[in-house]
């Protein structure tokens, strides 16, 4: 664990795995999230690229191919002989086992497959040769770690964590690695030698989100624009044909993956699965189910239960922040010319999709705005609304829903200095908060909160509505 001090962020994860090396008797833990995320950068360096046995799946390759990645990967970690490919996933872990045998230590042996997902090819029983090494022989050993990582988000929780065959209750632990927060960001970025502004790391999260991968690529002597116009629009953009790797490389089926995404961002603030179904031209049965609830635990979109807690009315909203960016400007716009991006930064569209980017970095950042709220430890229901009575309709960013008897109906606004309400706007916010009230029927107290980024001007329009104030240096919190 020498390398800790390369990992950014991660406490909880490094402290879970510190714990699973220490333990005394056999561990099977699963790693998912999604592509880009840091996964594999974490486990190798937690454990110092130092394992008994670590492979990584091949993409797109047939059986025959990944038995030979097997068997090469074996024979130059082994101090044993192979003549010959396995013909199968049995042969292959038995001679897995085999290898282990005979290493001798005196803590845990780590086994470490990478992409375990991809290995899983139609017909291949790979699941079959991974139940036979661990319940055969890897169960009985208190001293191996079976480490399975992996993108696909939908295999993963199938066939490993929530297995009904062979393998079920086998995984001993589970980590899904998230992206990475605005602080986490900003580390990252400083590690980097940027001198990045707090609104400019704001400006990056926006379109690469807390993707350590794509953080990792930005240059510290650009501005954050010059840094999103050489990565995505640039004929060599690193980031350019991401979103074309991006769903292929995790769902079989990619295309009705990216229907459902691409129906999603043709409306920002979501829809209910009777929308998305017309959108998209896909019928409303298990397939869309499935789909959903994959895009959800891969980070994709969020789905938010209405207060009413009325799940047919569930709103499906796109979260990926790249995905909403490659939909808004760069499928079906295909810009010319030099500088495409840094002349468009200040164009009525893109100030619009800032201010919607915005609000989905407060909606990652809820913790950070409970702690600024100083609510951190009080059960929240975190909900956007929107509702209508018979002469006003309202729509709300964010809902905080407490269990101490108060809702905090957050206002977002991205500006470039403090925000301020005029007399105009100060009225669109009290009929906002009394269709709010007359819609739900709340008996709760109704504080009105605004998340801005440099504050709000305190005016009398303020001084009379708003109860609390977040800034964007608080989403660093």
């Amino acid at each position: 664990m020498e390398n800790l001090e390369n990992i950014v962020g991660r406490e909880k994860e490094i402290h879970q795995l510190g714990k699973i090396l220490e333990s005394g008797k056999p561990e099977f833990l699963a790693v998912y999230g999604r592509r880009r995320v840091g996964k594999t950068f974490l486990i190798r360096e937690f454990f110092n690229y130092r394992f008994s046995f670590q492979i990584s799946g091949l993409a797109n390759a047939k059986t025959k191919q990944q038995l030979f990645n097997f068997h090469s990967s074996l024979s130059r970690q082994s101090i044993l002989f192979f003549d010959s490919q396995p013909e199968n996933w049995l042969v292959a872990f038995q001679r897995l086992i085999d290898h282990l045998e005979t290493i001798e230590s005196t803590g845990k042996k780590v086994v470490f497959f990478d992409e375990m997902p991809w290995f899983d090819t139609p017909g291949s029983d790979f699941v079959m040769g991974l139940e036979h090494f661990w319940n055969s022989w890897a169960s009985n050993r208190k001293d191996i770690l079976l480490i399975a990582c992996g993108s696909a988000a939908s295999w993963m929780m199938n066939e490993l964590i929530n297995n009904t065959g062979g393998l079920h209750n086998r995984v001993t632990h589970k980590m899904k690695i998230e992206p990475f927060s605005l602080r986490e960001a900003e580390i990252l970025l400083t590690k980097k030698q940027g001198n990045f502004t707090r609104y400019q790391i704001v400006q990056l999260y926006m379109v690469l989100g807390g993707i350590p991968y794509y953080l990792d690529v930005v240059n510290p002597e650009m501005s954050a624009a010059q840094n999103i116009q050489a990565l995505i629009f640039e004929k060599t953009g690193f980031l350019k044909n991401e979103f074309f790797n991006l769903y292929r490389s995790l769902f079989k089926k990619h295309e009705i993956y990216e229907k459902v995404v691409e129906s999603l961002s043709t409306k920002l603030y979501g829809m209910q699965r009777s929308e998305i179904v017309k959108a998209s031209k896909i019928n409303s049965g298990g397939t869309l189910t499935k789909v959903l609830a994959n895009l959800e635990e891969s980070g994709f979109i969020n789905a938010y239960v209405p207060i009413d807690e009325k799940r047919k009315n569930t709103q499906y909203r796109l979260s990926d922040h790249y995905s909403m960016f490659y939909f808004k400007f760069i499928k079906n716009h295909p810009y010319k010319g030099e500088n495409v991006w840094l002349n468009m930064i200040d164009n009525p569209m893109a100030r619009a999709w800032e201010g919607f980017a915005f609000e989905q970095i407060c909606l990652d950042h809820i913790a950070q705005i409970k702690k600024k709220l100083g609510i951190h430890g009080v059960f929240s229901k975190n909900v956007v609304w929107k509702g209508a009575t018979e002469n006003n309709a309202a729509q709300v960013d964010l809902l905080i829903d407490r269990r101490d008897q108060v809702v905090n109906l957050c206002e977002v606004k991205f500006s470039l200095g403090k925000f301020t309400i005029t007399k105009d706007y100060a009225e669109k916010l009290r009929t906002k908060i009394s269709v709010f009230k007359a819609v739900t029927k709340t008996r709760k107290s109704v504080f009105l909160t605004f998340i801005t980024t440099y504050g709000i001007e305190k005016n009398k329009h303020a001084k009379a509505l708003v109860q609390n104030e977040v800034t964007m240096d608080d989403l660093f919190l």
